[in-house]
């Protein structure tokens, strides 16, 4: 699995876990389970600080954890790094809208935005203050919309200003609407870019990244924690390598519940429940230009902003997510990510009439199949949208682990508020 050399980790090849464990037909019941037997019989290794997850959350964990001088070992189950929802998202910088004042959604929006915008503009990240219109598209939407300018003045969102319909349409002639907040502040990124900075940061820093490398549970002992790891694709079999650490970051995305669920000594009650939304994208073909320079959205929808358009910085026309609930996803599904992720070209049917609501000249047959992700979700249909959820030792009792539980839309934007969060809370 994982060797040490000086600050250096490096996977073990076959050849080496022979020399180590020798060969495997004759070693398997040295092997144990992680904590089910004898853990005294696996390959150890001491580290300060992990962060399960290589999303764009757990990499701004670990650089700004390791900008302060500790050392930080990355683990992902897949092959590189923001395989999951944060390359299956919007690409938005939100300005911090939609979000109950003094939650933090808000609080770590408003600073994660300034904290994102200075960091493209100081790293040079392709992005593009574009701004943002929210519209109503009839007379009963308006108080929504006025609603969402309460919020967003009480957030602190600079820039915020109520058009009437004629004046958002100049602004977009292919909009159609009777009234319309103008966001200046929000924007598009390249997250790929962002994700792949932050990793150049983080092992600048001297962070150490271990892909395809699944941690199957974990105990706490002497008040530190041993996570008891695998390659991906042993999940079933057994554990193969124990990191006994002083700080563990659950970061796991989708998997943070179920991943949770496996540490030995940390109450369930303490686990909020999962609930996963799918939301679906659709390209738009054969328009020699795009209809919109802004991002356009309608009024928010239950579990999710509405079917929007966004740009990407090469001038692709994305409409979406919109929200599919999926049901009875067991905790070893999501741990393992067997979310399916493919775009079902029938669902466009239920597209074009919520787009042609704000875009009236959307022609038949323009909208192509694209993408799909997959929203952590803590509350489900027919109830109250939730918060993100960071908890510490102060919340759960266990020394050294923080979970970060439902961070979903605005955690793009919040990454880097939520990492300064993590850093000033949680490092002793």
């Amino acid at each position: 699995m994982l060797a040490r050399q000086g600050r250096k980790w490096m996977r073990f090849s076959t050849e080496t876990w022979k020399s180590v464990n020798g060969d495997a037909t004759n070693s398997r019941r040295r092997i144990v389970r992680g904590v089910s037997s004898g853990a005294e019989t696996l390959a150890k290794e001491r580290v300060d600080t992990v962060v399960i997850g290589a999303g764009v959350v757990g990499l701004a964990v670990a650089r700004e954890l390791s900008l302060r001088g500790r050392e930080v070992l990355i683990l992902d189950a897949a092959s590189s790094f923001g395989t999951v929802t944060s390359s299956r998202n919007s690409e938005v910088v939100h300005a911090g809208i939609y979000y109950q004042p003094n939650s933090l959604k808000a609080k770590f929006c408003i600073r994660g935005r300034e904290l994102l915008y200075r960091y493209c503009s100081e790293y040079e990240i392709p992005h593009n203050k574009i701004g943002k219109l929210i519209v109503a598209t009839g007379s009963s939407e308006i108080p929504k919309l006025d609603l969402l300018m309460h919020l967003g003045t009480q957030n602190g969102v600079s820039g915020l200003r109520m058009l009437e319909g004629f004046e958002a349409m100049r602004m977009e002639p292919q909009l159609r609407c009777v009234k319309a907040l103008l966001s200046p502040e929000s924007g598009i990124l390249d997250t790929h870019s962002f994700m792949l900075s932050l990793v150049g940061e983080a092992e600048n820093n001297h962070a150490t990244f271990s892909y395809n490398t699944v941690v199957l549970n974990g105990r706490v002992d002497d008040k530190k924690m041993h996570l008891f790891v695998a390659e991906t694709g042993q999940c079933e079999a057994e554990a193969q390598f124990e990191l006994i650490t002083n700080l563990v970051v659950n970061s796991a995305g989708l998997g943070a519940q179920a991943l949770a669920k496996r540490f030995h000594g940390l109450d369930h009650r303490f686990i909020p429940s999962s609930h996963y939304a799918r939301g679906c994208y659709f390209t738009l073909s054969g328009a020699k230009s795009p209809p919109f320079s802004k991002l356009v959205y309608p009024i928010p929808e239950e579990g999710g902003l509405g079917v929007h358009v966004t740009l990407d910085l090469n001038g692709l026309v994305k409409f979406g997510p919109d929200v599919e609930w999926i049901e009875c996803t067991d905790d070893q599904s999501s741990f393992l990510n067997k979310f399916d992720y493919r775009v079902n070209p029938q669902r466009a049917e239920k597209f074009y009439p919520e787009i042609r609501k704000y875009y009236p000249d959307l022609k038949d047959g323009t909208l192509e199949p694209g993408y799909s992700g997959i929203r952590p979700k803590l509350t489900g249909p027919k109830q109250p949208t939730s918060d993100f959820v960071i908890q510490g030792e102060e919340t759960h009792g266990v020394p050294g682990l923080v979970n970060l539980f439902g961070i979903e839309s605005p955690g793009l934007t919040s990454s880097l508020a939520i990492a300064e969060h993590i850093a000033n809370k949680f490092l002793r």
